[in-house]
């Protein structure tokens, strides 16, 4: 074995990304000494994006001052490469932030629109924005106001509306924005399909993580629904429908209809980034992985983005997880080779998630035994 590409997801809990691959490295090392290893580690958009798209290629990581959920100054890092600015929502409106005490009707996501303006004003022209993690509930329209739109309410006076205010909205102006972006072209890495309201939208199915309760919920949804109205009548943009629109309290459909964004799956900006095409050329073999391999894993996820690659390059693609449910059976036609369980006894996830590191090292290095076995038995 000659090449090996390692692009693993977390495994939720246990194990990061970034320690999977330092995992991988160490022991491809010891069996296959000769052999080059990429190690690109993955997450979904939500805290840990920027860290791992640091890990994975060289990156200028820029800290800046801006504001928390509640307003409160915090130091929030984003990474710089050329003029494309990589930047995770988690980092200036993430739940952490909250320490414990979230309320989606207060918090604001005006500090992400300070990171990408600071992004755009010091010469970026692609803004690559991850959504997860987020303790909002505002729709956008605080990224939005830090970038120049102004909100209006019945009196003619600016504010800057919160997910407990967004009824308050009587008029929406984007001629600030527009005059600042230019040709600044934004992309959003989001892995969800819900709609902005309803049943299935972001409220509904979200708020409760962030400390609503169900009378919250019934606000915030209305809000939603109030907020993609206005953006239909002002904007002529109608988004509430939009799968992902839904995605951070709203932030999809903010991102769409504020900025002009693209609402993209994660997998695919990361592996278009870090040029996986490039990458995977001339491989012996891809191993991939995440905590749950399902369904849902086959269907827009790390593993799926990454086996269409790898079976279009003819490149084995191994998945190491903690479970392999029975619906993960679809992964082999969409190009993974052999998916194996780290767990080494039938044990519950309580019990299993502490020997997670030591549970994955043992099952890799068994793999590359075979590997190498199978290898001189050809010779």
């Amino acid at each position: 074995m000659k090449k090996c590409v390692v692009i693993p997801d977390s495994f939720k809990g246990t194990l990061s990304s970034t320690e999977i691959c330092q995992i991988a490295r160490g022991a491809i090392a010891r069996y296959f000494p000769e052999c080059e290893v990429v190690t690109i580690p993955v997450a979904d958009g939500g805290e840990g994006t920027v860290a791992c798209f640091a890990q994975a290629m060289r990156v200028e990581r820029i800290t800046v001052p801006v504001s928390g959920p509640y307003g409160e100054r915090v130091q929030a890092t984003y990474a710089r490469r050329g003029k494309t600015a990589i930047i995770e929502m988690a980092s200036a409106a993430g739940l952490p932030l909250t320490n414990g005490h979230c309320d989606p009707e207060q918090t604001t996501t005006f500090g992400v629109g300070e990171l990408i303006g600071h992004a755009v004003d010091h010469g970026c022209e692609q803004i690559i924005l991850g959504l997860g993690g987020s303790a909002t509930n505002d729709g956008g329209c605080g990224c939005a106001a830090a970038l120049g739109v102004r909100f209006l309410d019945r009196n003619g006076q600016t504010f800057v509306p919160t997910g407990g205010t967004l009824e308050r909205i009587a008029a929406i102006d984007c001629g600030g924005i527009k005059e600042r972006f230019g040709p600044v072209c934004v992309s959003v890495m989001c892995d969800v399909e819900n709609p902005l309201c309803g049943p299935a939208g972001a409220a509904h199915v979200f708020a409760w993580q962030k400390g609503a309760d169900a009378e919250m919920v019934e606000r915030l949804d209305s809000g939603l629904r109030w907020l993609g109205e206005i953006m239909e009548r002002d904007l002529h943009c109608s988004v509430a429908e939009m799968p992902g629109a839904g995605a951070a309290g709203g932030m999809g459909a903010g991102c769409v209809a504020f900025l002009g964004a693209e609402l993209k799956s994660g997998i695919e900006t990361i592996l278009d980034v870090v040029g996986f095409n490039d990458v995977i050329t001339g491989s012996d073999l891809a191993i991939t992985g995440e905590g749950r391999i399902d369904s849902q894993s086959i269907h827009g996820k790390v593993i799926s983005g990454i086996a269409k690659r790898t079976a279009a390059k003819g490149v084995p693609l191994l998945a190491l997880v903690g479970s392999i449910h029975p619906s993960a059976v679809g992964a082999y036609d969409l190009g993974v080779t052999a998916m194996f369980s780290i767990n080494r006894e039938p044990e519950p996830l309580e019990v299993s998630a502490p020997k997670s590191r030591e549970n994955y090292q043992k099952t890799l290095e068994d793999i590359l035994r075979l590997i190498r076995a199978a290898e001189e038995m050809s010779r």
